[in-house]
């Protein structure tokens, strides 16, 4: 019996799997709406602790201006980027000539064949595709743009409803009350993460963008957004943010010291971010395995590419939150989380 339920286990697994890969342009644009939607509870809960609000603003304008906010800043965040992205453009040649120059100084300063050294330790690897990855999974969601909003809509025209069908499908209140908890639990974590990250991604980007122009770096506001939408894949993330405008920094000026001073300065920021500020702000609260997290980087990035990983953490600390409710899978649960305690997740 038991190993009957091992083979089902494995194969629902499989078969959801299955549907994430297959059904990737449907759910992805959905998932994403949902992080709008706790985005926009967020902004309402905020503007209700506000007295006068609270007590004379119905939800709905609420809702329709953290709405407005969002989707306005997404706006103007892609104008920005197609203006420096052209700008860019222009000055490919300039670049393409610095890469020869910095590349024969390299050569001559050290001795060594740059390039042959570099294909030989890293393979066929380019930080070039690893880019035009993220900025194709960017463009893909600015393609799906209309359909992200329609989901985001109808979840917020949805919400009031909520509890009055959890009443409706169980019958007994300790089973609406336990799912509603559930729900809350959901809410009340992924809502924190997702606000938290947000701010301190925010932060990051504004002191990288001050350290970028201070150095003279093109395009300071593209490395900043760069930077900015990094920072929210875990770990990895705030290592290619610095590499990158490092990287550009190089072949800017055609020489290594420029890089050197942006990988140290943008890297203190960085540091500082990740390892006082953020934490101090986080807390335990998410308490999700470090383990968990690298692996989960890799499973969502493998079936989602780069937006899987920026997903990953909100997806397992949903995981965590519902499996912890189950009694038989309470167990998965725990092995998830950084301490083994649950209780301590959701306090």
């Amino acid at each position: 019996m038991k190993a009957s339920r091992i083979t089902n286990t494995l194969l629902i697994g499989f078969a959801v799997v299955v549907i994430f890969i297959y059904g990737k342009n449907l759910i992805l644009p959905f998932v994403v709406a949902l992080i709008f939607w706790f985005l926009i509870k967020e902004i309402r809960d905020v503007l209700n602790k506000v007295k006068f609000i609270d007590e004379k603003v119905p939800n709905i304008i609420l809702n329709i201006l953290g709405f407005a906010v969002i989707f306005a800043i997404i706006g103007g965040i892609a104008k920005i980027l197609t203006v420096n992205i052209q700008e860019l453009s222009k000055d490919l040649p300039v670049y393409q000539k610095n890469i020869t120059a910095l590349t024969k100084s390299i050569n001559t300063t050290f001795n060594i064949d740059i390039v042959t050294s570099i294909k030989e330790f890293f393979g066929e690897f380019q930080y070039t595709n690893l880019l035009s990855g993220l900025f194709n999974s960017i463009t893909d969601l600015f393609g799906d743009a209309f359909l992200i909003i329609i989901y985001t809509l109808f979840l917020l025209l949805e919400e009031p409803f909520f509890s009055k069908k959890i009443n409706a499908i169980y019958s007994r209140k300790d089973d609406q009350d336990d799912v509603e908890e559930i729900l809350a639990k959901v809410d009340k974590s992924i809502g924190r993460y997702i606000s938290i990250k947000t701010l301190v991604s925010i932060l990051t980007g504004i002191a990288s963008y001050i350290a970028l122009l201070s150095l003279g770096v093109d395009a300071p506001i593209f490395w900043a957004f760069l930077i900015f939408i990094l920072n929210y894949i875990p770990t990895i993330g705030s290592l290619i943010a610095t590499t990158f405008p490092a990287i550009f920094a190089m072949l800017q000026f055609g020489e290594l010291m420029p890089g050197v001073w942006v990988l140290i300065i943008v890297g203190a920021i960085q540091l500082v971010v990740g390892n006082y500020i953020d934490p101090k702000l986080t807390g335990d609260s998410l308490n999700v395995s470090p383990l968990v997290v690298i692996l989960g980087l890799a499973f969502w990035g493998a079936i989602w590419g780069i937006i899987g990983m920026f997903l990953s953490v909100p997806i397992t600390v949903m995981l965590i939150i519902i499996l912890s409710e189950i009694p038989g899978t309470r167990a998965f649960a725990i092995l998830l989380t950084k301490d083994g305690s649950i209780a301590k997740d959701h306090d």
